[in-house]
């Protein structure tokens, strides 16, 4: 009899130790999905492709147009979030040094706000006024951003030749130029540019949240 209790005993023991461990690779794996302040990727994974969207140039854009380059930088911005104006001069600062058609990185601009002030017509006026030398593209269906984790505007992706993200974040440590003493984006790209490991991989992004669309209640 109680030799069918230790049994017993041993057999639950064994069986809670293995649902443990089930449950601790489990949720190892839930957490490897997504970084300290993106909620879907972390660093190194692949970054999603967006596909024929529409430009402020009149183009269709793809990521694999960018296909020779070594470097993406990704930014979800926008014209209605003031931190995102504020950096819109930073941003086209860094397309202007890497600017060619042999350059080694570009850098695009992504927006999927679906308020007027962002429409695809006032991203054209924003674009021609501030003279942008990156494509700045819009994403009515906000796929892009959903599959990228972005929550803020602005919000950087700088991925490597294997489109793997080496940096996610914000642009700088300060939304004052004058005092932005870090500047993670950029030496992400050169640290990326000579095989090295990025510094600083990850910072919260400073911004106004996306303004996604609202979904509709679906009637009972």
């Amino acid at each position: 009899m109680l030799s069918s209790i230790a049994f017993a005993s041993k057999s639950f023991l064994e069986l809670s130790l293995r649902a443990i461990f089930l449950l601790s690779i489990f949720m190892a794996g839930s957490l490897a999905m997504a970084g300290e302040f993106n909620p879907d990727r972390n660093i190194g994974d692949v970054a999603p492709a967006w596909v024929d969207l529409p430009g402020t140039d009149g183009k269709r854009h793809s990521m694999k147009d960018l296909s020779e380059s070594e470097v993406i930088v990704v930014a979800f911005t926008c014209n209605s979030c003031p931190y995102a104006v504020d950096y819109q001069g930073r941003i086209n600062k860094l397309a202007e040094k890497y600017h060619g058609s042999n350059s080694r990185v570009r850098v695009v601009a992504i927006n999927v706000n679906q308020v007027p002030q962002d429409s695809l017509e006032q991203m054209k006026e924003v674009a021609k006024k501030g003279n942008f030398l990156f494509p700045y593209i819009y994403d009515a269906s906000q796929k892009i951003a959903k599959e990228f984790g972005a929550g803020r505007t602005p919000e950087f992706f700088v991925l490597n030749k294997e489109r793997k993200i080496v940096y996610m974040g914000a642009f700088d440590d300060n939304t004052k130029e004058a005092d932005v003493t870090k500047h993670y984006v950029v030496d992400a790209i050169t640290a990326t540019l000579e095989g090295n490991a990025v510094p600083v991989a990850e910072t919260n992004p400073v911004g106004c949240a996306i303004r996604w669309a609202k979904e509709r209640r679906k009637a009972k």
